[in-house]
């Protein structure tokens, strides 16, 4: 199998590394985690520009039609850097969502104005109650007239604060817990009924939990066939936690490297700590971890286009359970051997751990899918 980049993806590889060596500087991307937006406007215009906002687009719709193999780089790169910008929630969630999903008209509509960066969307998923299943699902979208009422509540919608459009999951029939029934609905963040609790995360992004009360939408807010959004939504999420690890190995890399630095200057008794061989062993095992992460990470991007959707499932649950174990391992150990100052905010380091931790929890920790392969597998 050629692992090897074609010239078109070291290209894509180069140009998101210069970006994040101009733009996020630890003391760049505090500044930024710091304002109201929590990310730069002219940073998205910049990856409009650049073409990055239609990268997984098809070309009929004015994208780049890229694979899962071109996202991978891109993510890998931002993790590097920790990006606060809403990539993965409106181009591959939100952006996903819709092309996967949508008639020619909302198509049409949408896609477009992700790729020129003129709209913003976040997908709204999870519930209270609901955890890592997909399939808890109890907002609801009732029918009334030529359209629907939905009434529920979305807990933890990354970037919901920004978006111009929220992705509704919603039940318009069957039991809560019920794989059937589930439909997606696109809705105006300023629609009436819609209300916001925004928030800064753990990671130093933005979520909301939203409320939705008597919303009322037409039938072409309806995404997709009506009761059947489950597999869609399975997929696009797929597609996003491949994406997700390939930020982790980023992130993971990162980590490595500032802490590998850090032991070279920090003296005990005299002596860098890095010099002691205990700590070298302790750096091994955090660089064999981001390897066999990186490694996972190229592989379910390569498998996340099957035909053979258990193939693909396993592979994505594979690389989720072997990554968001290594996340876990490396940002921990990062501190540890920063010490107590590692969790300041002053030293970046912290913030990676932070970004780890989150990753290894989105869409389902690592028991959820050591869990999940094992089903899929028996």
């Amino acid at each position: 199998m050629d692992f090897e980049l074609s010239d078109e993806q070291n290209m894509l590889k180069d140009s998101v590394e210069r970006f994040v060596k101009d733009n996020y500087s630890a003391e760049a991307r505090a500044k930024l985690a710091d304002t109201e937006l929590g990310f730069s406007r002219d940073h998205w215009k910049t990856m409009a520009e650049l073409g990055w906002l239609g990268m997984p687009f098809p070309e009929e719709v004015g994208g780049f039609g890229g694979t899962a193999i071109e996202t991978a780089i891109m993510m890998e790169n931002m993790g590097n850097g920790l990006v606060l910008e809403p990539f993965l929630s409106t181009v591959i969630l939100g952006g996903g969502l819709v092309a996967e999903a949508g008639n020619e008209a909302q198509i049409e509509a949408i896609i477009p104005e992700v790729i020129e960066g003129n709209m913003m969307l976040a997908f709204a998923y999870a519930e209270p109650q609901s955890r890592f299943d997909l399939n808890d699902v109890e907002t609801s979208a009732s029918k009334s007239g030529d359209g629907y009422v939905l009434n529920g509540h979305k807990a933890v919608v990354y970037h919901g604060t920004t978006a111009d459009k929220i992705i509704v999951s919603a039940r318009t029939s069957g039991d809560s817990r019920d794989e059937n029934g589930i439909s997606l609905f696109v809705v105006d963040n300023n629609s009436s009924g819609v209300t916001r609790r925004d928030y800064r995360t753990i990671d130093g992004q933005r979520a909301a939990d939203i409320t939705l009360k008597d919303v009322k939408v037409g039938a072409d807010a309806l995404l997709g066939e009506e009761g059947g959004a489950l597999p869609v939504i399975e997929k696009v999420v797929d597609r996003a936690i491949a994406a997700l690890c390939a930020e982790a190995v980023g992130a993971m890399q990162a980590a490595n490297n500032i802490t590998n630095e850090y032991m070279k200057e920090r003296k005990q008794f005299g002596t860098p700590i890095g010099k002691f061989q205990v700590l070298q062993h302790r750096m091994v095992d955090m660089y064999m971890e981001a390897e066999q992460s990186k490694s996972m990470s190229d592989m379910v991007a390569m498998k996340l286009e099957l035909d053979d959707e258990t193939e693909r499932r396993k592979a994505v649950a594979a690389a989720k359970a072997q990554i968001g174990q290594a996340a876990k391992f490396v940002g921990e150990q990062s501190i540890q051997l920063h010490g107590g100052m590692g969790m300041t905010d002053e030293y970046s380091i912290g913030h990676y751990f932070k970004r780890l931790t989150t990753i290894e929890m989105l869409f389902g920790n690592t028991d959820h899918h050591f869990k999940k392969y094992a089903a899929l597998a028996s």
